[in-house]
């Protein structure tokens, strides 16, 4: 399994992805984020699914990008692109993962600005090759393990936030899928696309780097608990109404 992770807010997009790679018992890291910054051309590719899958549908993907990529003047055109290298992979592979019991699988979160994009745009695709934008009604999508880190977004994530605001939400929703999911871990990476700016900053955190945040985050939760205004909770306990008054 995996996490990545993109929102999109009025002033750019957010990615982060985990690096942990599981395969029967053996777990390595690798880097799950594929990256093009060019002049008026910067775009990022996130997956989740079977990695020889990944692996020979970006070797595909950046085969063709290397020959046509000056071609695309909105990225909904490279995620078309992606999208038929996924399907050629499935011609090529599929029926055999399926013969062998695996699933074909890869999902992929595309996300950057060319040059005819009036702003950063962010798409989910999938393993079919077809593709939705993610927008402001529920600006951020998660592939791989996604339900530890729904709950985060959905309470703090909304379209006019900051990035830095957005990067921390990230961070949280991933933390919060790392502690109940043995499959998701760091190193983590991170890329942040401001509007207009046509350039992805990239940046890679090691766990050492990042625990203080998730120390500060569980004591703030613990708080949160302990003051939590829920007197009524106590009928849960057969206190009587007058009980509750006294306090």
């Amino acid at each position: 399994m995996t996490f990545c992770l993109g929102i999109k807010t009025k002033h750019g997009i957010v990615g982060l992805s985990d690096t942990r790679i599981t395969s029967g018992n053996e777990t390595t890291t690798s880097k799950k984020v594929f990256v093009v910054n060019k002049n008026k051309h910067s775009f990022f590719v996130m997956t989740s699914g079977l990695r020889s899958v990944r692996d020979k549908a970006i070797t595909y993907f950046t085969e063709a990008i290397g020959q046509q990529d000056d071609k695309f003047n909105k990225l909904y055109k490279t995620v078309n692109e992606l999208g038929n290298q996924i399907k050629q992979v499935a011609t090529e592979d599929k029926e055999h993962l399926e013969e062998a019991g695996l699933q074909f699988n890869l999902h992929a979160i595309i996300g950057g600005q060319l040059q005819d994009d009036e702003e950063p745009k962010l798409y989910l695709l999938y393993p079919q090759g077809n593709w939705i934008e993610i927008q402001k009604g529920t600006p951020f999508v998660i592939i791989g393990n996604s339900g530890f880190g729904n709950p985060v977004l959905r309470r703090s994530i909304t379209f006019d936030e900051s990035l830095e605001f957005a990067i921390k939400s990230a961070f949280l929703a991933f933390d919060a899928t790392r502690i109940s999911a043995n499959d998701v871990d760091f190193p983590i990476d991170t890329v942040v696309l401001k509007n207009g700016t046509f350039s992805i900053t990239e940046h890679r955190f090691e766990q050492n780097e990042l625990v203080h945040i998730s120390d500060y985050w569980n004591t703030q939760l613990k708080e949160a608990v302990t003051h939590l205004p829920a007197d009524a909770l106590n009928r849960a306990f057969g206190y009587q109404e007058a009980q509750l008054d006294e306090h």
